[in-house]
């Protein structure tokens, strides 16, 4: 590792921060195509319409809305940045938006935003699924306020159901154990962290060859502690067909329950 987790300063500072988000959206939906019978790549379902808008407008208004963002930066295929550029320039929106090109997976284009992001060591670095297009301000301003406390915090939502941890055989799945729910939480976005930690992070990442399953993993495995604040039901990751029910649902207004956000633990 280049740096050791001690050697960040996690006082709360009262110093100005810039708040930047970042959004990878170079996805190709092979699980929605597979369900629908689509060919993985057709229409990409960050591009998906839900109540006649893109998916990916609905999660870029969202943090639009929050006034700490100052620059959102949004990681898409090649051959989509000219078009989400036009797109976004006919949309007016606030604050400044910046369309860079994604790599192979998400940690690739988490990656390339973040070398274009000029940032302080104290500045907070959201990211955040193109398509969880229902996380409300008060998630993201919560996930701010604990990054910038206590340098990484990701949105969860505490397990409902129990949980079992099986292993895998010819045979299928056996139960090895029961974990208990109060100690598990299914993570949500956004992420987020002080811009000094995330990028350091990254780069040992990129230095060991190492791909974690999102970008708390690569914290937590430089020994990091990583504060979890309470999510949404609401905030869904759209994934399959019967998600974009779910999700013109919540778009036409049908649902307007919101759980009550609070820290966990």
């Amino acid at each position: 590792m280049a740096r050791s987790p001690d050697s960040f300063d996690l006082f709360y500072t009262l110093l100005p921060m810039r708040v930047v988000v970042i959004i990878p959206a170079a996805g190709l939906g092979t699980r929605m195509a597979a369900h629908s019978g689509a060919r993985p790549g057709q229409t990409t379902k960050q591009f998906a319409e839900i109540a006649g808008k893109p998916i990916l407008l609905h999660t870029l208004e969202k943090f639009a809305h929050v006034s700490e963002v100052t620059d959102i930066y949004i990681a898409v295929r090649e051959n989509e940045v000219d078009r989400l550029r036009d797109f976004l320039t006919a949309q007016h929106l606030r604050p400044k938006m910046h369309v860079v090109i994604g790599g192979d997976n998400r940690q690739q284009s988490v990656a390339n935003a973040l070398a274009t992001v000029e940032g302080a060591a104290t500045d907070v670095v959201l990211v955040h699924d193109a398509v969880r297009p229902f996380v409300d301000a008060e998630v993201i301003e919560n996930v701010i306020e604990a990054a910038g406390k206590h340098g990484a915090a990701i949105a969860g939502l505490p397990a409902v159901d129990t949980i079992k941890q099986v292993e895998r055989t010819a045979d299928g799945a056996i139960i090895t154990s029961t974990i208990p729910r109060e100690r598990v939480v299914m993570a949500q976005t956004p992420q987020g962290f002080r811009y000094d930690l995330l990028k350091c992070v990254f780069d040992d990442a990129a230095q060991d060859g190492f791909i974690g399953t999102d970008e708390a993993s690569l914290v937590e495995r430089a020994g990091h502690e990583v504060a979890v604040v309470m999510g949404s039901a609401r905030n869904i990751k759209i994934t399959t067909p019967s998600d974009m029910e779910l999700a013109e649902f919540y778009a036409r207004g049908s649902d307007h329950g919101v759980l009550k956000n609070r820290v966990v633990g």
